[in-house]
């Protein structure tokens, strides 16, 4: 079983929960660098949200 399994099965019912750490660990990231990677941070972000089974829109407005 690997890692991203195992976060999976912790998330689970908490999809919400999940995203906003998502959400909030690019932007700790974001901080950090003084948006220095921003591009690569929102790229980082998505796919993890797809990971997660995100079916939402991007909110970026793309």
């Amino acid at each position: 079983m690997s890692m991203l399994d195992k976060i999976k099965g912790l998330m689970k019912g908490h999809p919400d929960q999940a995203h906003q750490g998502v959400e909030k660990g690019g932007d700790l990231i974001d901080k950090k660098t003084n948006g220095k990677h921003s591009g690569q941070v929102d790229s980082a972000q998505q796919k993890l949200n797809d990971q997660l089974g995100d079916s939402r829109p991007p909110t970026d407005g793309r």
